[in-house]
């Protein structure tokens, strides 16, 4: 697992970089993904043969896994490529993992020195794996959610949305009133961006603190503290002129579209978090 927990963490890293409203975000992402796997590779003592391959193909991988994406969450096209770029990067480098030299290095004798929490030093590759985790859930477990959402139609793409903003940007210059244009389901249910994060977070950490009853009740949680944001909506949409069911792709979100939005994008991060703490067992 060493090969797939520096990866994640490299390109977990790019993706947190991308997030963020910093104007030359894109190009230190793709800079910082390559840069923090080779970094982690020589701390762990990754230096065979084998190791250098696997994870300079991991990295070009990474690379494309993050352009095909960003061009995807602006077009919403061709949305299941980056998903399979992804799933490849995964599943190639577990297939693949025997290969993998001993993590060690540095970062071992460091373990050993640090004065950290628990009994004894923490096994290299148990904190390279939880390390690469926490990142991929922070940003790249985001741009997962949203690629789905785009596949099934339940999120617009930025094209799309940029055009409304621009186009009632201008109706207001000109003095008109701006188009019907409803936004995007996210528009009804605030703070999707930083809840997911922290809810895959807690999951994971219950999980590998052996609490998984704790962790379901963080699901149930979720459900629980949505439904009067999802009753406003659907009172929203019943009192007005567009109707309670939306008119997806063009029109304004109704509450099918919130209900599809908040359900598949629950589900494919409850299964993110699942899946990342099944890594650990």
């Amino acid at each position: 697992m060493t090969w797939l927990s520096i990866a994640l963490a490299g390109i977990g890293v790019g993706d947190v970089v991308r997030s963020t409203s910093w104007r030359p975000g894109r190009v230190v992402g793709h800079v910082a993904a390559p840069v923090v796997i080779l970094a982690l590779a020589l701390l762990a003592g990754m230096h065979g043969w084998a190791d250098l391959v696997a994870l300079v193909l991991a990295a070009a991988a990474g690379a494309g896994w993050a352009e095909l994406s960003r061009r995807t969450q602006m077009t919403g096209r061709t949305s299941l490529a980056p998903l399979a770029v992804f799933a490849g990067i995964v599943v190639g480098l577990v297939a693949f993992s025997g290969a993998a030299s001993p993590a060690g290095g540095v970062l071992a004798t460091w373990l050993g020195w640090a004065d950290l929490p628990g009994s004894g030093p923490l096994p290299v590759g148990r904190v390279l794996l939880l390390t690469g985790l926490v990142l991929f859930n922070i940003a790249t477990a985001n741009v997962i959610v949203r690629l789905v959402l785009l596949t099934i139609g339940a999120l617009r793409p930025s094209d799309v949305t940029d055009a409304h903003a621009a186009a009632a940007a201008a109706a207001s210059l000109a003095g008109r009133a701006a188009p019907p244009t409803g936004g995007q389901p996210a528009d009804r249910l605030k703070g999707g961006r930083l809840l997911g994060p922290m809810e895959r977070l807690v999951i994971l950490g219950l999980g590998v603190a052996g609490e998984f009853g704790a962790a379901g009740l963080v699901i149930a949680a979720k459900g629980l503290l949505r439904f009067p944001e999802i009753q406003a909506a659907a009172r929203s949409a019943g009192g007005g002129a567009t109707g309670a069911n939306g008119s997806y792709p063009g029109g304004p979100a109704g509450i099918d579209d919130v209900t599809e939005y908040f359900l598949v994008g629950s589900f494919v991060s409850w299964l993110i978090a699942l899946g990342s703490l099944a890594l650990t067992v």
